[in-house]
């Protein structure tokens, strides 16, 4: 089992990967704005859920097989860039809660789970995690203590900035005002990846 000081250094590691901005935050805040707390709440369980999986999944086998064959990261690199593009274009596009379409509804618990895996900074966060706290002869515990303290200590912080985007509701009433807000939201997630894209051209 992992040491207390181990354990609250972790704590401290997954916080500050967390609250801090990025692709999820990013999202988590327009849609609160845009579709309120309530109905963000699967997204928000999604990526807690996700990212807990993720650890699991790849502290137990494909951090191993990424490592050998360094073309996955690339192959990864490429398919997230273009995903969150996409996605930048629909947060952008979305009007609002009174949309009927597709790209008018929040993420699913399922749609942000999944999401996860194309999502640059999850993968550096999980990735981070366990490299830097799953000893190479305990990965049996503690791997699933990593995967629990990042959900745990995650939930409430991503909740932060969807309940932010839901407390600007009142403002973002009026249509043109939301649309302006979600453009800037989109261009913000256009910005968190940017650093990605330029050291992978460098």
């Amino acid at each position: 089992m992992m040491r207390m000081e181990m354990l609250a250094v972790l704590a401290s590691f997954c916080m500050v990967s967390t609250i801090t901005p990025g692709p999820n935050n990013m999202m988590l805040l327009s849609s609160g704005a845009t579709f309120g707390l309530r109905r963000t709440a699967p997204h928000i369980l999604g990526i807690a859920g996700g990212c807990a999986l993720m650890v699991l999944v790849l502290g137990w086998s494909v951090a191993g097989l990424a490592a050998r064959v360094p073309v996955l990261f690339s192959v990864l690199h490429v398919v997230s860039t273009a995903y969150l593009l996409w996605l930048a274009w629909r947060i952008a596009t979305s009007a609002g809660p009174h949309e009927t379409t597709s790209r008018g509804r929040p993420f699913s618990l399922f749609d942000a789970a999944a999401f996860q895996w194309v999502n640059p900074k999850a993968w550096a966060m999980v990735l981070g995690a366990v490299a830097s706290f799953a000893r190479p002869d305990h990965l049996a515990t503690d791997v699933p203590v990593i995967a629990l303290v990042l959900g745990l200590i995650g939930l409430p912080c991503i909740t932060l900035w969807a309940g932010s985007g839901s407390m600007l509701r009142g403002l973002l009433a009026d249509r043109r005002t939301l649309r302006a807000f979600n453009i800037g939201m989109a261009a913000l997630l256009v910005a968190s990846i940017a650093p990605g894209v330029w050291q992978a051209v460098a």
